[in-house]
């Protein structure tokens, strides 16, 4: 018998802990949440949760930074970051608005098929930034930071010269239904959202892709030599990454009824921190759907219930900054109290 160190062991020093680390996004969430309502009856006589419209409101500025944090989520458990998520998004948003126009006022196409062709050729470009970053990642062996930030200023400069250097107006009111309607009360992109959140849970949590994701950010060495496929493998998470920027840039024109080259730019970091709030770990192989939609959560609260309790939106940086470096920090305490050894 053999003591070797591991990193990190199989599971936390209590069960307490681990429990706190799953839920503590969530936690989190509802202190917040009880912070704005407190705030909102004391000051302003209002209420922050109970209004319908703040809800609604809440759920549909989450959206966009959680489509593109859902991808995020996969490439940063694989031990890995994509920094071109931003202007693909938008990318996605010119090309999107250009195809509505097209096949609306030049082919003649109906409304409904239009947009339906606008929103997947919108998300279909997406996949060209993913090859290449997956490429580059896995063939190349470049670092996914450089080689993310390089597919950042292709895919920004290609939205700005497909845009013209403007925003692309459409005239579609499926697309614009799409991005504006409700069904039930409920906004057309939270349940579009919920939608993708399931499914990329699923395959998260309940598939062999999942499962390789998380052997390959938690050791690499210990993936290949288990048979995994690294190289395919990146490929497709990059892949499966930019597609969900796809995604949210096609919606982006929907709900602003315009395509937009800089949709995304403001959004990069918030996917980001929203994975890292969610509890996943920037070193790898930790990580889960929930705990993202969760981050997601926190960020568009703390955004909105800023202007809400009318607070100067520049205090969001300062506080959405603040929540990023508290949750890093908890990441590496619990790194360092679930550092042990164990018995090989």
């Amino acid at each position: 018998m053999t003591i070797a160190a591991t990193s990190p062991p199989a599971r936390l020093a209590h069960p307490i802990l681990l429990w706190i680390a799953q839920l503590r996004a969530w936690a989190f969430l509802v202190v917040l949440v009880a912070f704005f309502e407190i705030w909102a009856r004391a000051a302003e006589g209002v209420s922050f949760l109970f209004n319908v419209y703040n809800i609604q409101s809440i759920l549909v500025f989450a959206t966009a930074p959680l489509l593109l944090a859902l991808g995020q989520t996969f490439v940063i458990i694989s031990s890995g970051i994509d920094l071109s998520l931003g202007f693909v998004m938008g990318l996605s948003s010119v090309i999107a608005a250009h195809a509505s126009n097209y096949f609306t006022a030049e082919l003649g196409l109906p409304p409904f098929v239009a947009m339906v062709a606008a929103i997947l050729s919108g998300t279909a470009v997406a996949i060209f930034p993913g090859f290449v970053n997956g490429l580059l990642v896995s063939r190349l062996q470049i670092p996914p930071f450089i080689g993310t930030l390089g597919m950042y200023g292709v895919a920004r400069g290609a939205a700005y010269l497909f845009a013209g250097g403007m925003t692309v107006a459409i005239d579609n009111d499926w697309y614009s239904a799409i991005g504006n309607g409700r069904v039930y009360g409920v906004p057309v992109l939270v349940i579009i959202t919920g939608v993708a959140c399931l499914v990329l849970h699923y395959m998260l949590s309940q598939t062999r892709f999942g499962q390789h994701t998380y052997a390959l950010g938690a050791s690499k060495p210990a993936a290949n030599r288990a048979g995994i496929d690294i190289k395919r493998l990146t490929l497709q998470i990059y892949l499966l990454s930019a597609i969900m920027a796809g995604v949210a840039g096609a919606m982006y024109t929907g709900r602003f009824t315009a395509g937009a080259p800089q949709a995304g730019e403001p959004l990069l970091l918030d996917s980001i921190a929203a994975v890292v709030i969610g509890g996943a770990s920037l070193f790898g192989g930790s990580g889960t759907i929930w705990g993202t939609i969760a981050g997601a959560l926190v960020i568009a609260v703390i955004q909105y219930g800023l202007v809400f309790i009318n607070v100067e939106p520049f205090w969001q940086f300062i506080a959405v900054g603040v929540v990023i470096i508290i949750s890093v920090f908890v990441d590496q305490t619990q790194r360092r109290l679930m550092g042990g050894r164990q018995v090989e």
